[in-house]
């Protein structure tokens, strides 16, 4: 069944645009060389206030493209908002319009969505710069200082067979698949966020919910990273904001590391230990098998984030 076929589309691609033509050209040609027959899409291109002659070259689109033209620039959150409430597919597909689409690049995304089934949050996948060809993004972790960084290293070949799929914190919005279903139960992106961070509080709030937030290891695309004007013009407002929301996480994210430390130390004594349940509880956490850290590293975690969180206070109060 081609893309032309009629009834409900299987796939909603939903892309903001702004300026960059070259760019947005680029990957509409990758995106309809690499959707793999059968599958019903749709693609809604939301233009953004572009100058540069894109919205002359939207006007030569027919299907699947559908398109959407915003009256000023209202940021990526709000733009891909827009998109997404036309969706009328099971599935959505944001993609940034920066990418170029590598063959192969959907079905294992698509086969974590389904693996997963009603658990499955937010599907991301292996990222490439374009311009050195290295991985610039397989999951969203937190750094020690509780701030969220790209993880730039993939498994080798085998243990990606063994394992396709790895849990992570967060995965970035400029490629991830999400069922309509659940973007529309967590109500999309939080516009509060300017072009940045909208994409970690999605999956916060996922995770949140009980959902997994995981990457696709065996589906690579390659991004012009932060091609867009004005992409990196908020990093500090927007990191402030989800850290202020999200201060407990934070600390929870970065505490297994100090609880290792902490536990060799007491261990060769266990009576140093608070009582025997909180030995029990710090074991258990270490092995996975118990979600929340001890109180005592979340003490001294929460105060590695409030270091961060009083430099942005200054930042932005003086």
């Amino acid at each position: 069944m081609s893309s032309r076929s009629p009834g409900q589309p299987h796939l909603s691609v939903v892309t903001p645009l702004y300026n960059c033509l070259p760019l947005s050209q680029a990957m509409v040609a990758s995106l309809r060389a690499t959707i793999p027959p059968g599958v019903r899409y749709e693609v809604i291109l939301v233009d953004d206030g572009s100058t540069d002659g894109t919205r002359k070259w939207l006007e030569s689109l027919g299907e699947p493209f559908r398109v959407v033209l915003n009256e000023r620039n209202i940021g990526f959150g709000a733009a891909t908002n827009r998109g997404a409430a036309l969706a009328r597919g099971r599935v959505l597909a944001l993609l940034n319009n920066d990418l170029v689409l590598k063959p192969g690049w959907l079905g294992p995304m698509l086969w974590a969505l389904r693996l997963l089934g009603p658990r499955a949050g937010l599907v991301g996948n292996v990222q490439l710069d374009a311009a050195n060809g290295e991985v610039d993004h397989a999951g969203i972790a937190v750094n020690e200082k509780g701030k969220p960084e790209h993880i730039r290293s993939v498994p080798g070949r085998v243990s990606r067979l063994m394992r396709p799929i790895r849990g992570v914190f967060a995965v970035t919005g400029a490629c991830l698949l999400v069922r309509t279903k659940t973007w529309r139960r967590l109500g999309g992106f939080d516009e509060s966020y300017v072009n940045g961070c909208e994409d970690v509080d999605l999956c916060l709030r996922a995770s949140a919910a009980g959902l997994v937030n995981v990457v696709a290891l065996g589906s690579r695309v390659v991004h012009h990273i932060s091609a867009s004007p004005g992409r990196k013009l908020r990093d500090e407002q927007n990191s402030w904001s989800l850290a202020r929301r999200w201060r407990e996480r934070l600390a929870q994210e970065i505490c297994r590391e100090w609880t290792w430390d902490y536990f060799c130390q007491i261990l060769p004594d266990p009576r140093d230990f608070p009582d025997t349940r909180d030995a029990l509880k710090t074991a258990l956490y270490l092995l996975h098998l118990y979600r929340k850290p001890p109180e005592v590293a979340l003490v001294v975690k929460r105060a590695v984030v409030d270091v961060e969180l009083a430099r942005w206070q200054k930042m932005f109060s003086s």
